[in-house]
C-alpha cells in the first residue's frame, strides 16, 4: 500500500498549523529533503508553479498534492512525502474549497514514475473514509493504524 511505503521512507510529518501556503509547501518539503529525495530548488519550484498557475494542487476540500512541472530541478529519487497539518492551510482567501490539510507532495525522477505515483494516490484518495480518517490522525502510530484497516 502507498500509505506503508510513505511511512518506510520516513517522508511522514505532522504540524498544528502554518502562516502562509508557502511555508506550507515548504514544510512538506522537509522530509523529502531530509532524506535525500529532493533539494530546496524542487520546493521553490512547486511555490513558483502555485504562484503562477494558482491552487492546482488542491484535489478536493482537505487535500493537496504539490508537485512541480516535469523537468523541475532537484529531483534525486521518486517518492511521495506525507504531511498532516492541524489547521487548514488556505491557498485562496475566497474559496474555503481551495483549503488543505493532507498534503502528499510528489517527486519523481521521469515522466511514467510521475504518472505512476498520481494514479496510486488518486486511487487511494477517491476513498472518501480513507480521507477522513488521516484527516484524524496526529502521528505515525495513528497512521499505522489506518493502514492496517485499508490492508
Amino acid at each position: 500500500m502507498l500509505l506503508q511505503e510513505i511511512l518506510d521512507n520516513h517522508l511522514t510529518s505532522y504540524h498544528q498549523e502554518f502562516p502562509t501556503w508557502q511555508d506550507a509547501i515548504k514544510g512538506c518539503g522537509e522530509t523529502l529533503i531530509e532524506q535525500g529525495f529532493i533539494d530546496n530548488r524542487y520546493v521553490e519550484a512547486i511555490i513558483k508553479c502555485v504562484t503562477e498557475y494558482g491552487p492546482y494542487i488542491v484535489i478536493c476540500p482537505n487535500v493537496a498534492m504539490p508537485h512541480s512541472t516535469l523537468g523541475a530541478e532537484g529531483v534525486y529519487k521518486t517518492g511521495i512525502g506525507f504531511m498532516k497539518v492541524e489547521k487548514p492551510v488556505a491557498f485562496d482567501d475566497n474559496d474555503r474549497e481551495k483549503d488543505a490539510r493532507l498534503f502528499f507532495t510528489l517527486a519523481a525522477v521521469n515522466h511514467d514514475q510521475h504518472l505512476n505515483n498520481m494514479m496510486q494516490l488518486s486511487e487511494l484518495l477517491m476513498n472518501e473514509e480513507v480521507v477522513n480518517d488521516l484527516l484524524e490522525i496526529h502521528n505515525d502510530d495513528d497512521l499505522r493504524k489506518v493502514i492496517e484497516k485499508y490492508k
